[in-house]
């Protein structure tokens, strides 16, 4: 039986964020440095995920709190690759030879993987290719882009080497909304990007936005949606912002706000009618994928998944027992530090998971419950049984019977099924919250900001 915490007081509709469980700062230094090589032993490797951070962008957005600098000092990027090359090699033999691993998805995230030239690009793909055995052709592969970045040169090498998605941080097609948030760009930039990367045959489009900008009004939240549109992406994200301590627009927002909440939720619903009338379907609070898009395996959610392998200094990976990455930071001298660190390492260095978290029994009936019930096909009541050997209305009966009162979940007699409700999916990110257990509450809550 899990233990229940005790839930916390719902004052926000927009209380996390939550893409990946446990959170990076419910990590902390593993003394033992486990060997990658025992941990992986026992874990099934013939469907990995595969992902390579590049923690680089040519700015930085005032709401991100992701691992990234602002642009790179002469040859840091070709020291980054090498130090990625000498990880993937290390790790890769972690893996062991006899396993014969199989990968069945990739995706370059950071930062922005197009901050990489044209050729290095190339060698990002070697690396995957060549040294993990990814074979980027024949498996989907996604990419993260900006507007600025997506050159036709660069957009060449990532068809030409068989990527299947490319997602386009936009957020806004009002320049005055992407000022506000500390996003300089121009229309007719974005505009031009899109219509390299539409020049191209990359099967998928993903355009990102984000609702909730100072000074953005129903009327100019449509016009960024009618933008999008026009271009008939294969996907969209809507993004609530969030605004986060150590970022841009942290320095200017603190404490409960009832109006940016209703402003949000306000938005996020207007944006989800506007794409479901449009023929988009939802999958998630965020992601909208057109009826008629081609499939892209599994949804945004599966590359949380056990038996995720992550490459590069922000990076993080998944087997059943631990969570595992290097030290994360968001303040610009700890990113740097904790980069220039990664570039000096020696591949003997890659062996080892430093930083992490150990999954109890009880943390990954939360993780299964959270990554399934915030998808909006929900979660069968079977799959966690033969998983677990328990029924999540048992386990969790709780925080669902809270949500239930809350209108957020279907309340079907003898349902098998767990599924939210429309308005349960707009709080998703007060349901996701919810689930976590105490003991990672506390070490987030423990977390030294840096």
């Amino acid at each position: 039986m899990t233990l229940a915490p005790p839930h916390p007081t719902v004052r926000s509709p927009y209380q996390s964020y939550v893409y990946a469980y446990p959170h990076k700062t419910a990590y902390r230094r593993l003394p033992d440095r486990p060997l990658l090589s025992t941990l992986w032993a026992p874990e099934p490797k013939d469907a990995l995920s595969l992902y390579l951070h590049i923690p680089f962008c040519e700015v930085r957005c005032g709401f991100c709190n992701l691992f990234t600098r602002i642009g790179a000092p002469d040859g840091l990027t070709t020291a980054y690759l090498d130090a990625l090359e000498r990880q993937a090699t290390t790790v890769r033999s972690a893996l062991g030879e006899a396993a014969d691993p199989r990968f069945a998805t990739a995706a370059f995230g950071g930062g922005t993987p197009t901050f990489l030239t044209a050729t290095e690009l190339e060698r990002l793909c070697d690396i995957a290719e060549h040294r993990m055995g990814a074979d980027l052709r024949a498996i989907p592969l996604s990419v993260e882009a900006s507007p600025a970045t997506a050159t036709a040169d660069r957009l060449a090498v990532l068809v030409e080497r068989g990527t299947t998605r490319l997602s386009l941080g936009v957020q806004s097609f009002v320049d005055t909304e992407a000022r506000a948030a500390v996003r300089p760009q121009r229309r007719a930039d974005v505009e031009a990007a899109l219509a390299r990367i539409r020049d191209t045959a990359l099967p998928v489009l993903n355009i990102d936005l984000i609702y909730g900008i100072d000074g953005q009004t129903d009327a100019t939240w449509l016009h960024s949606l009618d933008a999008a549109l026009a271009w008939r992406p294969e996907e969209l994200y809507l993004y609530p912002l969030y605004v986060r301590p150590l970022t841009g627009l942290g320095r200017h927002r603190s404490g409960p706000d009832p109006a940016w909440d209703e402003q949000r939720l306000r938005l996020y619903r207007l944006g989800r009618d506007h794409l479901l009338a449009r023929g988009y379907v939802q999958h998630s609070m965020r992601m909208f994928r057109r009826a008629d898009a081609p499939p892209q395996g599994a949804d945004d959610y599966a590359c949380q998944t056990d038996g995720m392998i992550g490459l590069g200094c922000g990076a993080r990976s998944y087997t059943a027992d631990l969570h595992y990455s290097f030290d994360y930071a968001v303040g610009m001298h700890e990113i740097r530090a904790i980069i220039d660190d990664y570039v000096g390492r020696p591949a003997a260095d890659f062996g080892h998971a430093e930083y992490g978290r150990r999954m109890t029994a009880d943390e990954a009936r939360r993780r299964h419950l959270l990554q399934s019930l915030l998808q909006t096909e929900g979660m069968p009541a079977d799959d966690y049984r033969t998983r677990f050997g328990t029924d999540a209305r048992d386990d969790f009966a709780g925080e669902l019977g809270r949500w239930a009162d809350r209108g957020w979940l279907e309340q079907e007699s003898g349902a098998q099924r767990l599924r939210l409700t429309p308005e349960g999916l707009a709080h998703s990110d007060a349901i996701g919250p919810e689930l976590f257990s105490l003991a990672v509450r506390a070490a987030m809550a423990a977390y030294a900001r840096k």
